[in-house]
């Protein structure tokens, strides 16, 4: 009834009504079934199936991870199977293999850091399309992927390492939230998981899947991270990287005691 009071008092405030056609529930296995029942009855939405997908992306991500992004592997298998590989040249190729296939994951590793074995499979079938391989019939492939997904001025093809381009993806995410602190999207994990520090004061152990593949592309910031000095009120001398020209950027020399 409480939560029914907040909704009606919050749709009067703002003039805006909840759609109960695309609300949902989760919930927790320990939760009994009449319990659920009375609580979808007393709210009237439906509760949510573990995969179900919303704005493209799971809902609910369990810990079969995997699984539950496995829609991004169907949607590219999908994609090559109405290619008639015959039919393109080398070149028509690479350029549906980079703007159509290869673009599909973005918005998702934009979210969440992908499990390395659904990387593996998805390279597997952009592999296999771009040396013309025809069911279990295998055809030589003359470069090694890892060549072939460097720069065109190092030899390769410019193909995307799936690992390395969701963690750059993740990376933006934590860029914005050092950057644009204004953002809802600051607000809301600023309030939640760091409210005394920065992203880079996060723990691990809190928070969900998503916030926890954020976390992820923090890593990639710190490696290249350096301060710029200006009045140097917000860095640690001996922790944080600040030296310029130097390649860890840190100073190296023990502190002394006293």
């Amino acid at each position: 009834m409480h939560i029914q009071a907040l909704l009606s008092t919050y749709e009067e405030a703002s003039g805006q009504k909840l759609n109960r056609d695309k609300a949902t529930l989760f919930f927790s296995k320990n939760t009994d079934s009449e319990i659920q029942d009375s609580i979808k009855d007393l709210l009237g939405v439906l509760e949510i199936k573990q995969y179900e997908k919303y704005l493209g992306l799971p809902s609910f991500v369990g810990r079969n991870r995997k699984a539950s992004l496995a829609f991004i592997k169907e949607q590219v298998w999908k994609k090559l199977q109405g290619w008639k590989e015959k039919l393109l040249s080398q070149t028509g190729r690479e350029v549906l293999l980079k703007a159509v296939v290869q673009a599909i994951p973005t918005y998702s590793m934009s979210c969440f850091k992908l499990p390395i074995t659904l990387c593996h499979e998805i390279e597997a079938m952009v592999r296999k399309f771009w040396w013309g391989q025809q069911g279990t019939r295998r055809r030589i492939r003359w470069v090694k992927w890892s060549t072939m997904c460097r720069p065109k001025s190092l030899g390769g093809m410019g193909f995307r390492e799936l690992q390395k381009f969701n963690d750059a993806m993740l990376g933006k995410q934590v860029w914005h939230l050092l950057q644009n602190q204004d953002s809802l999207f600051f607000k809301f994990f600023k309030g939640k998981i760091f409210p005394h520090g920065t992203i880079f004061d996060a723990k691990e152990n809190k928070g969900s899947f998503a916030w926890k593949s954020i976390l992820k592309g923090r890593d990639v910031i710190r490696q290249g991270l350096k301060w710029r000095i200006g009045n140097g009120s917000k860095v640690h001398i001996f922790s944080d990287a600040w030296l310029p020209g130097h390649r860890q950027g840190k100073v190296i020399s023990p502190v002394a005691d006293g």
